[in-house]
């Protein structure tokens, strides 16, 4: 290997933005919006599987309405 030679780890490509935490109602991580079943399978995924999955996590972005209440929310009343 020459020294103008860089050298890459062959790693599978992944959204984690290392904010693991799973929606309770929907049930995927507002980190990197996939479900539970996705990450744990996302290392033996093909690269055709997962750049399916990688097309649809910003569609599902808008089912993690932010949260209504606690105290700004009495606030306003």
């Amino acid at each position: 290997m020459s020294k103008d030679t860089v050298w890459t780890r062959n790693e599978v490509e992944s959204p984690c933005i290392q904010i693991c935490v799973v929606h309770p109602q929907e049930r995927i991580c507002t980190g990197c919006l996939r479900s539970i079943d996705e990450i744990t399978r996302w290392s033996k995924m093909d690269p055709e599987e997962r750049s399916t999955i990688m097309a649809e996590l910003p569609e599902r972005a808008p089912r993690l309405k932010k949260r209504r209440g606690g105290r700004a929310a009495r606030m306003t009343r």
